[in-house]
């Protein structure tokens, strides 16, 4: 609460976890949150390759109100949030050897009614497979490239889901900019949430996977193996090949003892 904190103070706090949430009430002064998630030594760096970077996401309620959110790199600051912002996610990436910290700074008011700063956010290394989040931040291209032969094989591996299905419907929101994919399930390899679910009567579980809207999803027939990632509670689609294309990728793959692990392929 800033009720605790002296006019012009900054209160100094880091953020370890992977991910969390961050309520200020009644915002006063400032709070400079060091950004340290708990990273595995192998994110540090590749081998006979430049360093990885690491990626943070933010995203604020709806209720945002009192404070202005900036990213502070080297010493320079820049505006990620403005008060009342639009409840979308924003994201960056940096070195490791660099510098980064949040810093959340009131607004002046000349009430003092109820404001509450809150917002949600991820810290990861490296995202394992070509994330396509809605954040220009993180740079437009490859977003929408068709995952190559070995993203493909990684994403089956390491996603958060693993759907093998159907397009349903495709809706736009011009807002967010993003596309919602809607998909019926005919078999559900992996997913670390409940993402997909069985509706009130009898037939294949259904859900929605998110993609940037400059991708242009189009719903077309066929049966598709959706790979992706939780953000924020959202499913975001990384790949999506023609299962017939993923047979012929993994069974290669696997006639050369390159598969990276073992998957049901009908």
């Amino acid at each position: 609460s800033g009720l605790s904190q002296e006019v012009g103070s900054v209160e100094q706090l880091s953020l370890h976890c992977a991910e969390g949430s961050l309520e200020w009430l009644y915002p006063t002064g400032a709070l400079r949150l060091r950004l340290a998630p708990r990273l595995p030594p192998t994110t540090a760096a590749i081998k006979g390759g430049s360093p990885r970077h690491v990626t943070a996401c933010v995203k604020p309620t709806g209720t945002f109100r009192g404070a202005q959110l900036y990213l502070e790199r080297e010493g320079v600051l820049e505006l990620l949030l403005p008060e009342a912002p639009r409840p979308r996610a924003r994201c960056f990436s940096w070195l490791p050897q660099e510098k980064v910290a949040l810093f959340l700074q009131a607004t002046p008011h000349p009430d003092i009614s109820r404001r509450i700063a809150a917002f949600r956010y991820e810290l990861r290394g490296d995202w394992l497979a070509r994330p396509a989040l809605p954040a220009a931040s993180l740079g437009a291209e490859g977003a929408c490239r068709p995952c190559n032969d070995t993203e493909i094989l990684m994403a089956i591996c390491t996603s958060d889901f693993v759907i093998r299905g159907s397009i349903r419907s495709v809706s736009n929101d011009a807002e967010l900019q993003e596309s919602i994919i809607g998909v019926s399930a005919a078999r559900i390899h992996r997913q670390k949430f409940p993402l997909f679910q069985a509706g009130g009567r009898p037939g294949r579980p259904t859900g929605s996977i998110r993609t940037p809207l400059r991708c242009g999803v189009k719903p077309g027939p066929g049966t598709f193996l959706f790979t992706g990632w939780l953000h924020f509670g959202e499913a975001w689609l990384s790949c999506a090949p023609r299962y017939r294309d993923f047979q012929r990728i993994y069974e290669g793959a696997q006639r050369a003892r390159q598969n990276p692990c073992e998957f049901p392929v009908d």
